[in-house]
C-alpha cells in the first residue's frame, strides 16, 4: 500500500517550485520516510527472522546426519577389540556416521510450518499498517507546512497594508489633517501585524521541524514544495460510515493480521494435541573403531590353517577399520502415557490463547468502528466549517472593501478600519485551517475505505 497514503488529493493542484533550492514533494517525503524510517527497517528485520522460524520448521521435516570421531588414551587393564583383557597401555580410535528422522509425530512437524508461515503472513500485515500510520504523519504534518505557509502569506499581506495605511497617515498627518496619534495607532498597528508575521514563521519553522524529524532527516535548510489547493467544491461522498465500515473490514492490515492470529491459535492448539499421539522415528548409524598397545606392532595372532600353528598377521588402522565396521539400523516407537499433565496443560493454554486472540480480533473490531465513526464526525463537523468560513470570509471581504472606500474618503477612523480588517484576517485565518483540516479528515474517510491516495 506504498500508493494508498500519499496525499494531496482529488482536489486541484497547482505546484510552484523553487529550482535553487531543494524542496520536499510529499511523495518524495513518503518514499524516503519507506525506504529509511529506523522502525520500519527493524519492522523488515523481524520479519526476516519469522522467514529463518519457517527454514528451520521445515528442516524438521528432513533427517539429520552427523559425524563423530574421537581419541582415546587407556592406562592398565582394558577390553580389547576381540574381547580380550589385555594388561598394557594403549591408544584408541573410533568412528561414526548417525542418521534419523521423525516418521510420526502428531503431524506437528506439518503443522509447526503452517503456523510458521502464518506468522510471517501476519508480521507482513503489520509491517503495511506502522507504514500506513507514518504515512498517515506525513500527510497530516505536510498539510500542516502547507497551512501554516498558507497563514505566513496572509500575515505578510497585513504588513503590507499597515505600511501602506502608515504612509497615508503619515501624509495626513503632515499636512495637518490628522492628529499625532493617528500616526501612533497606525504605528502601532503595524507593529502588531510583524508580530504575526514572526508568530506565523515560527509557526511554520516548527512545522517543518515535526516532518523533518518524522522523516529522521536535518530540517537544517528542509522546505517543502508550495502547494495551492483550491476547493472549488467541497462535500461528503458518504452517507454513513457502515459502508466505510464494511470495506475496511476486508482491507485494513491491522484486521487482517488479527484475524491471522485467530486462525494460528487454531494451529496452536492441534500441535499442544500432538502430544497425545506417539511418536514414531527412524535411526541408522555406521561405525568403526581402532586400538593400539603403546610400545608393540599392530599385530594380531591367528592359526594358520596349512600348519595350525600360530602366525601373527598386520592389523594396522586400515584393517581395523574394516575389521570392526557395523552398522545399525532401527525404529523408535514413543507412546505417552503419562506426562504429569503437561500436554493437558498445553491444550489448555492454547485454547485460551484462541479465546484472547478472538477478544484481540473484536477489540480491534469495536475500535476501528469507533474510529471511523469519530472520523466521519470529524469531517462532516469539518466540512459545515469549512462552508461557514467561506460564507464568513466573503462577507468580511465585502465589508472590508466598503471600510476601506470609506477609510479612504476620510469617514473611517484608522481604528475603526483596523476593526474591520482584523476581522478579515479573522475569516481567512479560519478559512485555511478549515480547508485543510477538511482535506485530511477527507482524506481519512478515503484511507479507510481503501481508496489509494496519490498525488497527479
Amino acid at each position: 500500500m506504498r500508493t494508498k497514503i500519499v496525499t494531496v488529493l482529488a482536489f486541484v493542484l497547482v505546484i510552484t517550485a523553487n529550482a535553487q533550492d531543494k524542496k520536499w514533494t510529499l511523495q518524495e517525503c513518503v518514499d524516503y520516510a519507506l525506504e529509511n524510517n529506523l522502525s520500519i527497517k527493524q519492522q523488515e528485520l523481524s520479519n526476516e527472522l519469522i522467514e529463518e522460524d519457517i527454514v528451520s520448521a521445515k528442516g524438521n521435516l528432513y533427517p539429520s546426519l552427523s559425524a563423530s570421531a574421537s581419541q582415546n588414551f587407556n592406562f592398565g587393564s582394558y577390553i580389547d577389540n576381540y574381547g580380550g583383557r589385555v594388561s598394557i597401555d594403549s591408544r584408541s580410535n573410533s568412528f561414526g556416521i548417525n542418521t534419523g528422522v521423525t516418521l510420526y509425530n502428531g503431524n506437528r512437524n506439518k503443522k509447526n510450518i503452517l503456523q510458521a508461515q502464518k506468522n510471517l503472513e501476519a508480521a507482513g500485515f503489520d509491517l503495511e499498517e506502522n507504514k500506513n500510520n507514518i504515512m498517515l504523519y506525513i500527510v497530516n504534518s505536510y498539510l500542516n507546512v502547507l497551512l501554516y505557509k498558507e497563514s505566513l502569506i496572509i500575515a505578510q499581506d497585513q504588513v503590507d497594508i499597515s505600511k501602506s495605511q502608515l504612509e497615508k497617515v503619515k501624509s495626513l498627518v503632515d499636512a495637518g489633517t490628522e492628529p499625532k496619534s493617528t500616526l501612533l495607532e497606525a504605528q502601532a498597528t503595524l507593529a502588531n501585524n510583524d508580530q504575526q508575521v514572526t508568530t506565523a514563521k515560527n509557526n511554520l519553522d516548527l512545522s517543518l521541524l515535526s516532518l523533518a524529524q518524522i522523516l529522521q532527516i536535518s530540517h537544517k535548510g528542509f522546505d517543502v514544495e508550495d502547494v495551492e489547493i483550491n476547493l472549488n467544491s467541497a462535500s461528503l461522498i458518504y452517507n454513513d460510515t457502515d459502508d466505510i465500515y464494511n470495506k475496511a473490514l476486508s482491507i485494513l492490515p491491522e484486521i487482517k493480521s488479527a484475524e491471522i492470529t485467530v486462525e494460528n491459535s487454531d494451529l496452536g492448539i492441534e500441535i499442544a494435541k500432538g502430544a497425545y499421539y506417539p511418536s514414531l522415528s527412524l535411526g541408522a548409524s555406521v561405525g568403526s573403531s581402532y586400538q593400539h598397545a603403546q610400545g608393540q606392532k599392530d599385530e594380531r595372532a591367528v592359526i594358520d590353517p596349512e600348519t595350525n600353528e600360530i602366525v601373527y598377521q598386520s592389523n594396522g588402522f586400515g584393517q581395523q577399520l574394516e575389521d570392526n565396521l557395523g552398522y545399525n539400523i532401527g525404529l523408535s516407537l514413543n507412546i505417552p502415557i503419562f506426562n504429569r499433565f503437561q500436554t493437558k496443560s498445553s491444550v489448555a493454554k492454547a485454547q485460551i490463547n484462541k479465546e484472547r486472540a478472538e477478544l484481540q480480533l473484536l477489540d480491534k473490531q469495536v475500535k476501528l468502528r469507533e474510529d471511523i465513526e469519530k472520523a466521519y464526525a470529524d469531517a462532516k463537523a469539518a466540512l459545515n466549517q469549512f462552508i461557514s468560513a467561506q460564507t464568513s470570509l466573503q462577507a468580511q471581504q465585502e465589508s472590508f472593501k466598503n471600510a476601506q472606500e470609506s477609510y479612504n474618503l476620510g469617514v473611517m477612523t484608522s481604528f475603526d478600519f483596523d476593526q474591520v480588517r482584523n476581522r478579515l484576517v479573522n475569516a481567512q485565518s479560519t478559512l485555511a485551517n478549515a480547508k485543510y483540516n477538511f482535506v485530511f479528515r477527507t482524506k481519512l474517510l478515503e484511507y479507510y475505505y481503501g481508496i489509494p491516495i496519490v498525488i497527479n
